[in-house]
């Protein structure tokens, strides 16, 4: 009798494993449901093939996977990195000063420049690149400006080119970089930068000896951020690149819309996914904090 109760209390689950299912059952069949089965479909149709009349069939090839060493596609990927490399690059040359600005200032100053930050999340992306199309356009703002200073004579061409394909990369994801910055400059000691300076050290010093290395995990937190996204944006290549700036985006949202190959997008797609599993991992090799990330 004594060994069937023990066999009892053993089985009988105990009231923080019920608690704790039925707080993470819910979350764990959502990641299923909404996250690791879209991703197997993907995964799996990268390996399919088309019809002639650009139906998906299971006849399953790596084709689609050797067709993305095609030179073509090779010179894209080249351009895409070289984009979001620059567009990173002025993210923090831009971001961290305003950034600095931010956790250096009095409490009431700094709810209002940390609302300028997260105010451009309240408007959709897509519309506030519109609107830098109208700015740049030839009968924009900028160019009647322009025109009426007697600047110039006639319109200049600034759309449908990397440098304004990399404005809008710029302007649409540098709060992502400002974010986490600003969370790691808040965080540093300020009698480190009174011992620098009681130590004779310059300006200057101070910054690249204490203040920078102190806040290398916001840059690179800030940097994943930026450089990830920009590759998929393709919507700001479009609209202000004109097709003359094409990205991994633009690849990936052409095969599935009028190229009517979805397995050479979904392939596309899996490249980009390793490539940000690639970034994420080695960000937590270097000691990069992953609730940064929100991972």
């Amino acid at each position: 009798m004594k060994e069937e109760s023990r066999e009892k209390r053993i089985k009988k689950p105990s009231g923080d494993t019920l608690s704790a299912l039925v707080m993470v059952g819910p979350v764990t069949l959502i990641m299923v449901l909404l996250v690791a089965v879209p991703l197997i479909y993907v995964a799996v149709m990268s390996f399919c093939s088309i019809d002639e009349y650009y139906n998906v069939i299971p006849r399953f090839t790596p084709e689609n996977y050797e067709r993305l060493l095609d030179a073509d596609y090779l010179k894209i990927y080249a351009r895409s990195v070289f984009i979001a490399f620059i567009t990173t690059v002025l993210c923090i040359l831009i971001g961290y000063p305003f950034s600095y600005v931010i956790a250096r200032t009095a409490s009431r100053k700094k709810k209002i420049l940390y609302m300028l930050v997260i105010i451009p999340f309240w408007t959709n992306s897509l519309i506030r690149i519109y609107g830098w199309r109208s700015f740049l356009g030839s009968s924009g703002w900028l160019n009647s400006l322009l025109i009426s200073l007697h600047i110039v004579s006639e319109p200049i061409e600034l759309l449908y080119k990397n440098g304004t394909t990399i404005l809008g990369m710029t302007y649409c994801l540098i709060p992502f970089m400002i974010l986490p910055m600003y969370t790691a400059i808040e965080k540093l000691d300020g009698s480190l930068l009174e011992a620098s300076s009681d130590l004779g050290a310059k300006p200057a010093a101070t910054f690249f000896e204490v203040i920078l290395p102190l806040t290398s995990s916001g840059i690179f937190s800030g940097s994943l951020m930026v450089f990830i996204p920009c590759l998929g944006y393709f919507f700001v290549s479009d609209i202000l690149g004109g097709g003359n700036s094409d990205m991994i985006g633009n690849l990936i949202e052409r095969q599935f819309q009028s190229g009517n190959n979805w397995p050479l997008g979904a392939a596309l797609s899996i490249v980009l996914i390793v490539l940000t599993l690639v970034l994420v991992k080695l960000y937590q090799k270097l000691g990069g904090d992953m609730d940064a990330l929100g991972v």
